[in-house]
């Protein structure tokens, strides 16, 4: 069992203002993982004003770039190296099955803070323009950064890492469901040697967090998590003119066109659909398919869906574990029932505990068909592993369908003809799309239009999001009043001389 009793406010391990615990619960079994103290009111007040005193008067931002770089390098390797550790402790966490936290832990985090590396040894910190203005990139100031549960550490990252590379000092807000791995990151970066003030990680509820965002010396507000939450981030932002970014929700649709691979559309979509229990702001939950091969594609699907394993997030050959909380999995479940009352075809899963998981908090692989683009489970974020069938007659019909959402964050479409899919990719109106299931690099920025969110993340857009642009213009200094004109010439000469021999 993992456990801290003090909270890591200005990269010191300090005692809780308040007597509140979280303990940290297996969704698999419930078992205790480990308990945090629950940061209070005067635990962000603490941490804000450490890293306040870190920005206004630290050395941090006073550093170079390559200075700033060699610590957050320095980072990496320590984190890529205890990456098989970290990545069982998340699964424990919040049933994150150990296929996905071990490629996020050993490999792709790695790679999205190396991207941040590289992108800021190409960033133009100061240019002088053709004009001969210069131009600065400095650091926003303080940073409220607010993570979720379902992908803590790549979530947490994709904000710290750029933060600290502009030169912000940063409060970190952790979810409870995942609190004991949040401070772990605590641990690295201290190891690391990032000065004292500028990073702080507090675990605690939604009350607080909302105390932490809406504080007066926060600067700016990173946030990934739910739409709704992030309308109510906005909303404060607004209020107080704060920067903000926000990494919201998603009803992404995957476009099979009629020319598809129906064998490399199931696997691909296990993944684009099904990963981290499907509990993914980017997944395809919508599926788009055309008349001519639906049920053939219905059935391929289905066929995908019925071989997945599900049970104990542990074991690496379970593709599917549980939702993270009791209320999560009442959510996914209540959708299902939703779906058959909307008059959807249930082809696989359904509402019902899988037998000998009802310890956990599963649901079952759920597959729908005959579903309208109108229906709830077509157009809400359900966060669970819920796939819907939807018909299309054409290929405006399809890229209607999948635009008609109050989303816009990914999507992909499946095709023999490559260059076909660039074409529709074009036309969709979100923030990331893929080709036959092509992966993003993380040098490209991500986030969405629409209700998916503001800002992008990763790369030198996702750098950035952290600094403020300084414009700088100047002439020549202005000369001393002993100057004169020369009427003849034009130009400017001492009167106070003596004469010339």
């Amino acid at each position: 069992m993992t456990s801290y009793d003090k909270l890591f406010i200005g990269g010191r391990w300090t005692e809780p203002a308040g007597s509140e615990t979280i303990e940290v619960r297996s969704p698999h079994d419930q078992s205790l993982v480990g308990r945090v103290p629950g940061a209070a009111e005067a635990d962000v007040d603490r941490a804000v004003e450490a890293a306040r005193q870190a920005f206004d008067h630290g050395p941090w931002p006073r550093t170079t770039p390559s200075e700033r770089r060699a610590v957050l390098a320095r980072f990496n390797e320590l984190h890529t190296a205890r990456g098989r550790e970290l990545a069982a402790l998340v699964t424990s966490e919040n049933g994150t099955p150990l296929w996905f936290t071990g490629l996020l832990h050993n490999g792709g985090i790695a790679e999205q803070t190396a991207s941040y590396l590289r992108a800021s040894e190409s960033f133009g910190w100061e240019e002088r323009l053709e004009s001969g203005t210069t131009v600065r990139r400095e650091p926003v100031g303080v940073i409220a950064a607010v993570i979720p549960w379902n992908a803590p550490h790549q979530s947490a990252l994709a904000k710290i890492v750029p933060a600290l590379l502009a030169g912000c000092t940063v409060v970190l807000k952790a979810a409870p469901e995942t609190a004991l791995d949040a401070l772990v990151l605590g641990e690295i970066f201290a190891e690391a040697g990032l000065p004292e003030g500028v990073l702080s990680i507090l675990a605690t509820g939604r009350e607080v967090s909302e105390y932490l965002v809406s504080h007066p010396s926060v600067d700016k507000i990173a946030f990934t998590g739910s739409t709704a939450a992030g309308r109510r981030i906005a909303a404060i932002a607004g209020e107080q003119l704060k920067r903000v970014s926000l990494e919201l929700g998603g009803k992404s649709a995957a476009i099979i066109l009629e020319d598809a691979d129906l064998a490399a559309v199931a696997e691909g979509l296990k993944t684009a659909s099904l990963a981290n229990n499907g509990e993914s702001c980017v997944a395809h939950t919508r599926v788009l398919a055309p008349r001519s091969r639906y049920e053939e594609i219905v059935a391929a699907l289905a066929t995908m869906i019925e071989g997945l394993t599900v049970g104990d997030p542990s074991d690496p050959a379970t593709f599917i574990g549980p939702m993270v909380r009791a209320d999560q999995q009442q959510r996914v479940r209540n959708y299902i029932d939703l779906g058959i009352k909307e008059g959807a075809r249930l082809v696989v899963g359904g509402s019902d505990v899988p037998q000998g998981l009802e310890g956990g908090f599963y649901v079952r692989p759920t597959l729908f068909a005959d579903v309208d683009n109108s229906m709830r489970i077509a157009r809400e974020e359900i966060f669970g592993p819920v796939l819907v069938v939807i018909p299309f007659d054409d290929v405006e019909d399809a890229v209607r369908i999948a635009n008609d959402s109050p989303y816009g964050l990914g999507g992909g479409v499946w095709s023999a003809d490559a260059e076909h899919g660039m074409e529709i990719a074009r036309r969709v109106r979100t923030g990331t799309f893929s080709v036959n299931g092509a992966h993003a690099a993380f040098d490209g920025p991500f986030g969405g239009y629409k209700a998916s969110g503001i800002g992008r993340e990763f790369g030198l857009v996702g750098l950035g999001q952290y600094v403020e642009f300084k414009t700088i213009s100047r002439t020549t200094p202005p000369l001393p009043s002993s100057w004169v004109r020369n009427g003849a010439t034009g130009l400017r000469v001492r009167h106070d001389f003596p004469p010339c021999c």
